[in-house]
């Protein structure tokens, strides 16, 4: 008996995904459990594992195809032998005997195909999401070879055709003609066989798309200060062994400036709220995501309730995302919700830079590079640990004077840490 394998409930809001790689091949053996399909959808990468051992027996969807929640993705064969394969009925329907009647032939084949009449070269509507592209390009879909499953459009299909300049069709109506798609200019012949054509990820779409659309929506302003490490610093070097011990997670930096950051949108709570609409929701509670860099993508997983946490319990909760982030193990869950966001370009080198809000929040802080630099202390100059702090803000929402008291907020609670502790 064959056991489906299909997509599962994704998440909140999230209807569709991608298949990203197939781990087995037809005919491979499965054990219970062992991951089977990776899909990508606009948030994750998720794992679809094998729901009992077996072979695999059928790949419906193959890589790069959409697909909704529910669809059926293949079957895994029970025993060790997969089922017989389509190709190899129609080897047998065109046996000596079938080929001496060109009429059975065709009937064996129709049959094969599930269709009564004659193989059509296409028996697939477009994906939606190549229809949708294909109506807002105003061209035809008889212009674009399919590449999915019974010759269906997929949307790269579109998207190659776009970049091969395929011609636009007449308006049907007197409509605005949509706006024209743009399209690379091409390379010289030495340069193009030099160059490699990738398509993006979904999750790389997703991230282009909402760093636009923040772009395009809010006013953004960024402010900057910086911060004298020293305290912090000490603080870290005298416990952490101590730390470590009895927490069993390292005490990092990202512990206090999240910490540090709760109090602050305690005192600005327009850092902390979005706007919708025409209204402004104010959120009496601090979900903290923290951008974190993997081989896919940026991710942002969210630290749930880090204004109710101590710093341990934020260490701790820091370092299972990051884990599940590198792993990529993120679930959707971990990925939503969050109401202000950091980002820690420090760890790769960055000495200062405008951070880009994650809509629909307010605001978002770019940590950056840890410097020795010399600053006027008590009117003498002396070499310190300064790192300059910078926050990206939707002026819609909050006020210059807001964004500065917030990150001067900031700043005060690094450079007396003790202020964390007392809750001050």
């Amino acid at each position: 008996m064959a056991t489906e394998i299909r997509v599962p409930t994704l998440g909140e809001s999230v209807t569709e995904a991608t298949v990203g790689k197939w781990f087995k091949k037809v005919g491979d053996t499965i054990a219970a459990d062992e991951p089977l399909v990776e899909l990508e959808t606009d948030k994750v990468t998720v794992e679809v594992p094998a729901a009992a051992a077996g072979t695999l027996g059928e790949i419906t969807v193959k890589e790069g195809e959409t697909v909704g929640v529910g669809a059926l993705l293949g079957s895994i064969s029970a025993g060790g032998a997969a089922p017989a394969t389509k190709p190899q009925a129609v080897s047998q329907a065109s046996s000596p005997d079938a080929a001496s009647t060109g009429k059975q032939a065709a009937a064996e084949t129709a049959k094969i195909a599930g269709d009564a009449g004659p193989v059509e070269p296409r028996t697939m509507p477009p994906a939606p999401a190549a229809a949708k592209l294909i109506a807002e390009s105003n061209l035809s879909v008889d212009q674009i070879s399919g590449s999915g499953k019974r010759g269906q459009v997929l949307k790269g299909d579109v998207l190659d055709a776009i970049s091969k300049g395929a011609p636009s069709q007449p308006a049907e109506t007197p409509k605005a003609a949509p706006a024209p798609v743009a399209v690379r200019a091409p390379s010289s012949g030495d340069d193009a066989s030099r160059e490699e054509r990738v398509r993006m990820t979904k999750l790389r779409q997703t991230i282009a798309r909402r760093l636009k659309e923040a772009q395009s929506t809010a006013a953004m302003l960024t402010t900057f200060n910086e911060v004298d490490m020293s305290a912090v610093m000490a603080l870290r070097t005298k416990y952490k062994d101590v730390f470590e011990k009895k927490h069993g997670v390292k005490l990092g930096f990202m512990g206090f400036f999240t910490k540090a950051v709760t109090h602050a949108l305690k005192e600005i709570p327009s850092v902390n709220a979005e706007i919708d609409g025409t209204d402004i929701i104010f959120k009496n509670y601090a979900h903290i995501g923290v951008a974190v860099g993997t081989e896919k993508g940026l991710v942002v997983p969210v630290v749930r309730d880090a204004d109710q946490m101590s710093i341990a319990e934020i260490e701790k909760d820091i370092g299972r995302l990051g884990i599940a982030a590198r792993d990529g193990k993120l679930s959707v869950a971990d990925m939503q919700g969050g109401t202000f966001t950091i980002s820690n370009g420090g760890v790769y080198g960055s000495l200062m830079s405008t951070p880009i809000l994650n809509a629909p929040q307010s605001g978002i802080l770019g940590m950056h590079k840890i410097q020795d630099r010399p600053v006027v202390v008590g009117g003498q100059i002396v070499i310190r640990p300064m790192m300059y702090l910078a926050l990206s803000y939707d002026h819609r929402i909050v006020d210059g004077k807001e964004a500065v008291t917030f990150l001067v907020r900031v700043k005060e609670s690094l450079e007396d840490p003790e202020r964390l502790v007392l809750d001050l």
